[in-house]
């Protein structure tokens, strides 16, 4: 396998910190940005200590920039130095997921921002915005955005509690300090959750329309993991357990260890790793999903699946991009092609 340079956000921990290990191990070059230099010395450190373990590998090598997901500011100055450095990236990986469960009022990003929404879809649009023209710069780009089979109301998580909707943006629309997307008050952390998860799926297919309109199409893979629950503390639930942690102990304890509903890290970390650099995904540019669906306790099927009717909204799809440009200060227009 021919090594690519996968940037991957989120890899400090969960899906893909595992997703990264894999990699690394197979001698692709990582970026890694994390929120704040001990993350990123940590990160780096978990990754060195076990790949030492394992005498035969030779491990590709790994950077670990600052970029806080929740400061729209610290995402453009790493976007800067990459952009300096003029590496071409051949997969853009736009994983970093925050859930919040359990909060009863709204945390804020530094500019204001709803943080849920604010880190797993306002930061990942503009950071690929701003990254495009190292993608241009690749034989073969890709980009792979994680969402959730939450976004679906018809799915088992979808189903639970009030379904993602955004509405007509209402809440985005008016700029930040918004509460909910759609502007329907109160605060519920699941919904925002819920939300964010339906604004990767409409963010990647306008990403590929616009880069096919651009003339400039790749492949756009979005993909829904499964419901993981790592084990021990900390990860994707780290919010969640300081709000409520004997609820999501009692959680993890029905669906992961007897329910088996769930997957492990390692398991979608592989999937992950998969879409980053292999598949015939690869040959076909524009948007794809896929989910990694439950069949019953302990079996699941990673295979294409159709996402929810309104991440199929088209008009949606567009407003959705043009007011999340406006609201992290990019242009929505794409860059044009080298």
């Amino acid at each position: 396998m021919t090594p690519r340079h996968i940037l991957i956000t989120g890899a400090s921990s969960g899906i893909g910190h595992q997703a990264a290990l894999l990699l690394c191990e197979q001698g692709h070059r990582l970026t890694l940005p994390c929120r704040d230099a001990s993350t990123a010395e940590a990160t780096l450190a978990r990754l060195a200590d076990t790949l030492a373990q394992d005498p035969g590998c030779t491990p590709g090598p790994c950077s670990a920039p600052v970029a806080d997901l929740a400061d729209l500011t610290s995402v453009q100055a790493c976007a800067e130095s990459l952009r300096e450095r003029g590496e071409a990236i051949d997969t853009l990986v736009l994983n970093a997921g925050l859930q919040d469960s359990g909060a009863r009022e709204p945390r804020r990003s530094a500019q204001g921002h709803e943080l849920t929404l604010a880190v797993n879809h306002l930061a990942h649009q503009a950071l690929l915005l701003q990254l495009l023209p190292l993608l241009d710069r690749s034989d073969s780009p890709r980009v792979v955005i994680t969402s959730s089979e939450v976004h679906d109301p018809a799915s088992p998580g979808g189903r639970v509690g009030r379904p993602a909707h955004l509405g007509d943006l209402a809440g985005l629309k008016g700029g930040a300090g918004f509460t909910m997307a759609d502007g329907l008050p109160p605060f519920h952390a699941e919904k925002a959750y819920k939300d964010s998860k339906l604004c990767n799926l409409l963010f990647a297919r306008e990403l590929a329309r616009r880069l096919e309109q651009r003339g400039t199409p790749m492949p756009v893979l979005a993909w829904s993991p499964g419901l993981v629950i790592p084990q021990g503390e900390g990860g994707f639930f780290r919010t969640s357990q300081r709000h409520n942690p004997w609820g999501q102990r009692l959680f993890a304890l029905l669906a992961r260890d007897l329910l088996q509903l769930t997957a492990s890290a390692q398991e979608a970390g592989a999937l992950l790793a998969g879409l980053a650099c292999g598949g015939e995904a690869a040959e076909r540019p524009g948007f794809q999903y896929s989910s990694n669906r439950v069949l019953g306790p302990g079996r699941r099927q990673f295979a294409a699946a159709l996402p929810s009717a309104d991440a199929r909204d088209e008009q949606l799809a567009h407003d959705l991009w043009e007011v999340s440009a406006t609201l992290v200060g990019l242009a929505a227009a794409l860059p044009p092609p080298p």
